[in-house]
């Protein structure tokens, strides 16, 4: 029988421990509070609430799913891996460098077993991309362009979105943090970053004490120019990437998980599958960890991989609060 926590009661730890359940419907699944509370309402898709990591640590689990606010994922990440249990982290997979730092003292000195829950490097059109751009598709990339939005208000309708995470200085929340999938997979895919500007700000229509709008300008190391947006704002929810090169252009909807070349001559859809089921793509990723920890071939994000990412974070914060 498997033995899986999942740290963490919010909607992503919700839908882990359903699909734990349906990949194996006979697993004991452990729900594990990330704050010490004990919620008074039946947990779904739990065999056992437990109240702390500490709590958890005489239970003989598999692995952990750590799904608790970005700030606790260093503390929650090292008490696991010195009791040698695999961890699979939601990203980010920290809140800040100095976490990571620590965190990464943890997985050298136990040799730690630690993977980074990126889930849309799993979309059937994310994977069509990085293999576009691996067989030269647009030749020379000369410019990137992300559009990455939705409306904080409508994310969880159940919970006032001034209380949500996402919307929390203290538990790592701000656009940059909450919206990591995009520079995530623009590093995947086109290599390292370079933060050449960046701007920050905080809109009256939400009133939040983090970011809910990010302008970013990175280039990469062949000196391609990637303009990325990030924002709490859009009414009608967003998510796109364009890629010009010096032989077309591919315009990418991660939405409607499709893909569009065009170049002088022609203009035509590579790949479309809108009915695409997305809780696929967090299925896979935990089969893909357990391939991993079985030393099957795999293609989970390392800790290194997500470490870059939470650097470039921090970089295009100190590069935004320079100009204050």
């Amino acid at each position: 029988m498997k033995k899986v926590a999942v740290i963490g009661l919010g909607n992503i730890s919700k839908r882990h421990r359903k699909n734990i359940k349906h990949i194996y419907p006979d697993a004991k699944v452990y729900a594990v509070s990330s704050s010490g509370r004990i919620p008074k309402e039946p947990v779904s898709d739990s065999d056992e609430v437990i109240e702390s990591v500490e709590g958890l640590l005489a239970v003989n689990i598999d692995y952990a799913i750590i799904a608790s606010p970005a700030t606790f994922h260093c503390e929650h990440a090292i008490r696991l891996i010195q009791a040698n249990i695999p961890v699979l982290i939601e990203k980010p997979i920290t809140a800040s460098s100095n976490d990571l730092e620590k965190l990464s003292r943890s997985i050298l000195k136990f040799n730690g077993v630690v993977a980074v829950a990126y889930c849309l490097r799993y979309l059937p059109s994310t994977l069509l991309m990085k293999d576009l751009l691996e067989n030269n598709a647009v030749g020379d990339i000369y410019n990137v362009f992300i559009d990455t939005g939705e409306y904080l208000p409508s994310w969880r309708p159940k919970i006032n979105y001034t209380d949500s995470v996402s919307a929390s200085k203290k538990l790592g929340g701000g656009v940059l943090l909450e919206l990591s999938h995009d520079i995530d997979y623009l590093k995947w895919l086109l290599g390292s970053l370079n933060v050449e500007f960046s701007t920050l700000r905080k809109s009256k229509e939400l009133g939040l004490e983090v970011e809910d709008l990010a302008d970013v300008m990175l280039s990469t190391s062949s000196g391609a120019i990637c303009n990325l947006h990030l924002d709490f704002l859009q009414k009608s929810a967003k998510r796109s990437c364009s890629i010009l090169g010096s032989e077309g252009r591919l315009d990418w909807d991660l939405i409607s998980n499709s893909i569009r070349f065009s170049n002088l001559t022609e203009e035509k859809i590579l790949y479309s599958a809108p009915e695409f089921d997305k809780n696929l793509m967090y299925l896979d990723m935990i089969l893909d960890f357990e391939n991993m920890l079985e030393s099957k071939e795999n293609k989970c994000i390392s800790f290194e991989e997500a470490a870059e990412t939470v650097k470039l974070v921090d970089a295009i914060k100190l590069i935004a609060n320079r100009k204050k």
